[in-house]
Formats: C-alpha cells, structure tokens, sequence
C-alpha cells in the first residue's frame, strides 16, 4: 500500500481550508500533517476535511497561534505523547498511521535575536534539547517519522544566501548544530535533499514581502519529513519522488510556505 504523507504549514486553516482541499483533490496525500493552524480544537474545520476524504483527524490546537494537526485516509492510533514545549504551547502532536508512528512538529521560530539570552531563541533551542532526547531513546530500525516546520534551513544551499543567512535565525551555526544533533539521535533520513542533492536549491518558504516570490527567490527549506532507517526500504520500494510543492505557493491568497510529500510503500 502507498502511503504519501505530506507536511504543511497553512498559516491558518481556515482561511486556506480551500487550497488544503485542492491540494488533497491534486496531489493525493493519504497524511496531512498540518501546521499553525491558529485555531482551537473546536474551531478546526473538520467537516471539510471529511468532505476532502480525510474521516480521521486528530487536533491540537491554541487560541490565536500555534497548532498543529494530523488528518489521514487511514486511521489514527495513539502514539507516546511528547513533551516538548517548556511554554505549554500547541506545537506536536503524535499519532500511529499504518503502523508508522508520527509526529508532527511545528518549532519554535526563535525571534529575531540568535542568542540564548533571548528568551525565545533559548525556548527554540530548548525544544530541540528535548526533542533530541526523545528521539535517542527510540530504536532506529523502528518505523518513524518526524516532519513539519522545523524552523531550520540546515544546509548552504537549503538557503537564498548562506553567508547573510548565516548570521540570521533560522540558519546560524548553532541552530544548524541542534538540527543535526536532532538528526543523528536516531539517524534520520532527509529524503528531499537526497532526492535533489547539494548544490541543487530547495525552499519551501517565501516572505510575503516579495511581490513576486519567484523573481526574488529569496527562499529557505524550513520544512521537512524525515524517515529513521527502518523505512528506508518502505521508501525505495515506493518508487516515487519526495518533492516540495512550490507551485503551491503561487496559489491565490498562499500560505507562505509549500507543501513538502514523500511516498511510502508499506
């Protein structure tokens, strides 16, 4: 069976619930991981996301910021809930999909001042602290995935301009450091970079600032799937691409950033 789980931070659900549905109806996703949704549990547009062919949903939602969401084809069982987020807030939720335990993580974006004097540079850094533990407890040859928006653009070509972007949050050295430490936890696998390896250019962000994103290209690869080891043959099997969608991101009214999707074949 094909299992195509994408990533995607909407910037609100419902104001995009329409493109969430476009791109369910075009791009065939089983797993909608889904991030910022800003809204609460109560609030989440679950009716249409039945009607999008998604029955199984599972929210963890926040007034006004923050929150993340599965919705599957397939039913959702329940995962080991991570505690990840020292503030309390919405940012992971977990659930077992087809016998794959994932989780959905939307991290801290860090503030603007890369320092852990900064409160929410250091809560950013914290998350991944905790994240990193987690993952080192689990077994690698277990099926796994983590993905969302990671708040990380790891590599110098993950990055519109490295040597700027070097001293800017979101690709400084240390965050860099943590992404990585996070990654050989449990040796996860980036199945986009590898389908399109360095030097090859991936974003799956774009400021709205840009009048036209595509022109400037002033871009960052914040979002991610990752696969442990014990998937690798799950994702060779499936035969297809893993992509980042950045036509998406020239829909109307876009969030301003893409979906990501990889393929499983389990």
């Amino acid at each position: 069976m094909r299992l195509r789980i994408a990533s995607w931070n909407v910037n609100s659900v419902r104001l995009r619930i329409d493109q969430v549905a476009r791109f369910a109806a075009e791009r065939s996703p089983d797993v909608l991981c889904l991030q910022e949704i800003k809204c609460q549990d109560g609030e989440f547009p679950a009716e249409a996301l039945v009607e999008a062919g998604f029955p199984h949903v599972k929210i963890r939602g926040q007034k006004g910021w923050h929150g993340v969401a599965i919705a599957s084809r397939l039913p959702i069982e329940a995962a080991p809930p991570l505690d990840l987020c020292r503030e309390g807030h919405a940012r992971c939720v977990s659930g077992v999909v087809a016998g794959i335990e994932l989780h959905n993580l939307y991290i801290p974006a860090g503030g603007d001042v890369p320092d852990r004097a900064s409160r929410k540079f250091d809560h950013k850094l914290d998350f991944y602290e905790r994240l990193t533990a987690e993952m080192a407890r689990r077994r690698p040859n277990a099926p796994l995935v983590l993905a969302g928006d990671l708040n990380v653009a790891p590599g110098e070509h993950d990055v519109w301009n490295h040597r700027f972007m070097s001293k800017v949050v979101s690709h400084t050295p240390v965050e860099v450091a943590a992404m990585e430490a996070l990654q050989n936890s449990l040796g996860f696998i980036d199945l986009v970079r590898e389908a399109a390896p360095e030097p090859a250019k991936l974003f799956s962000w774009w400021s709205y600032r840009a009048a036209d994103f595509r022109a400037s290209n002033r871009g960052l690869r914040l979002d991610h799937i990752w696969i442990t080891p014990g998937l690798r043959a799950a994702a060779a099997r499936s035969g297809a691409s893993p992509r980042i969608h950045d036509d998406v991101r020239a829909w109307e009214r876009p969030s301003d950033h893409a979906p990501v999707t990889i393929d499983l074949e389990v």
